[in-house]
């Protein structure tokens, strides 16, 4: 397994999920991993009801983008730790090691290919 090149993978997708989360969100500073959405200033008492309306969809579609990211990140970093501590590649579930042909699809992959939908919290 060419640890290198999953390292430089994670890396390079950690670096575009954080600017991405950037652009929609702001890292909670007492949670690392937590990112919350960033809400426009609008007054809900003066504005008009449509523009309110919008201003909501538009923080809800935020919010479930940025949902999407963070998970994504969370995965890549720990999958980056794992490098570090010497346990990646390996399952979550059953503790044997994660195909190549997954980890090349997905370096940031959890599981073996038999274990895909019991992902590990």
């Amino acid at each position: 397994m060419n640890i290198d090149r999953y390292r430089k993978a994670l890396e390079e997708e950690a670096s575009e999920l954080k600017s991405e989360l950037e652009g929609v969100g702001i890292q909670n500073p007492e949670v690392k991993t937590d990112w919350v959405e960033r809400a426009d200033d609008l007054d809900t008492v003066n504005a008009d009801p449509n523009d309110v309306a919008d201003r909501t969809e538009e923080y809800d579609e935020r919010r479930a983008v940025l949902a999407t990211l963070e998970g994504r990140y969370n995965d890549v970093k720990r999958a980056l730790n794992k490098i570090d501590d010497g346990t990646y590649g390996v399952c979550e579930v059953s503790g044997e090691p994660i195909e190549e042909d997954r980890l090349d699809a997905n370096p940031a992959a959890r599981t073996c290919k038999q274990h895909m939908d019991r992902q590990a919290a």
